[in-house]
């Protein structure tokens, strides 16, 4: 399976001509009977030696990680960034290994962090909220520079995404230290985090809508950050798995996620629709068990949604169709409906 970042590296290597890599996007899309920006392709693996370097890698860092946590608090995190940072000169500069570099990246940003952590806690005697909501501030934004640094040497896609959640931690914790009380609106401010991300994965969308070029691959990675911290807040602030799931709260729940439908099909990203599923299926449960049908709820539940799902699945470039056409003007700034000309 190749990426469109493959493409684009195999075009300016001279390997493969434009008109070649246009001729196979229009056979792709033709056979599936679907424009190809509809599959969302991403890379994950190429081959099984993905999974075995990764397995590997992680070995690797898991021991450097333990022994040097056993010599003294930190250690362990900065030796795994620092090995993390070294493998990635091989295996995402030379080798551009896919599975391989998504771990490489995340172990850098984690074990900076997690190095952060050790140098700071063993300091922590007593230290008000707001001093503990700046000092996280300060090790999200030191979490983000690293992304940013990694970005500039790899150009791994997910390194943008790293970057933003890093960023929407450093924003709340701003807040939290400038306003202690916040701290119970919690959710609020990852919502508002979650919707500015969700803007950034479109800036990069909308400079790509035919997914062509790397950007689709940056918005991929950035709508999967959003999704979560776009829907966890929703229904977290909803109560959904606070207490008994009335009619009401059922109600709203699958209105939002009919919402969710709407705006995953206009930007054709299925994100959203993941992030909010546990919420349905819990409040659709919870209702089947609360009308009596105790022994079959799960398995009504599943009925209902899985096979909502592999409808919209199915009928999703129809579906695309008629949601796009609502959109107006800005519809021809979202990704095409209809398959693209050689």
């Amino acid at each position: 399976m190749y990426s469109e970042t493959d493409l684009e590296s195999a075009v300016a290597a001279g390997a493969i001509t434009p008109a070649n890599v246009a001729a196979l996007r229009a056979h792709v899309a033709a056979r599936q009977a679907a424009p190809a920006v509809d599959e969302e392709h991403f890379r994950l693996i190429t081959g099984f030696n993905d999974i075995f370097v990764s397995i590997a890698i992680a070995l690797l860092l898991i021991a450097l990680g333990q022994i040097g946590g056993q010599v003294t608090s930190g250690l362990g995190g900065a030796l795994v960034a620092a090995a993390s940072w070294g493998l990635a000169e091989y295996f995402t500069a030379r080798r551009r290994m896919a599975l391989p570099s998504i771990i490489l990246l995340l172990t850098f940003i984690g074990g900076i962090g997690a190095a952060l952590i050790g140098a700071v806690v063993p300091l922590d005697h007593g230290w008000s909220d707001r001093t503990h909501a700046l000092i996280g501030g300060g090790m999200a934004l030191v979490c983000a520079a690293a992304a940013w640094l990694h970005w500039r040497r790899f150009s791994v896609p997910i390194t943008v995404a790293a970057g933003a959640a890093s960023l929407v931690g450093v924003a709340v914790a701003l807040v939290l230290a400038a306003v202690p009380a916040a701290k119970d609106a919690v959710w609020p401010l990852l919502l508002i985090g979650g919707v500015a991300v969700f803007a950034f994965a479109m800036r990069w969308d909308l400079s790509d809508p035919e997914r062509r070029t790397r950007r689709a691959d940056v918005a991929f990675w950035l709508h999967l950050v959003a999704a979560p911290l776009i829907a966890h807040p929703v229904f977290q602030m909803l109560g959904v798995f606070g207490g008994e799931v009335t009619l009401a709260t059922a109600l709203i729940v699958l209105a939002l996620y009919l919402a969710f439908a709407f705006v995953a099909l206009a930007v054709d990203r299925r994100a959203l629709l993941v992030s909010g599923l546990v919420y349905v299926l819990y409040a659709m449960y919870a209702l089947f068990r609360s009308a009596g049908a105790v022994e079959l709820s799960a398995a009504f539940t599943a009925l209902i949604i899985g096979s909502a799902l592999l409808t919209l699945s199915a009928f999703w470039q129809p579906m695309r169709r008629l949601v796009v056409g609502t959109l107006g003007s800005l519809a021809g700034r979202l990704p095409p409906v209809a398959l693209l000309p050689v």
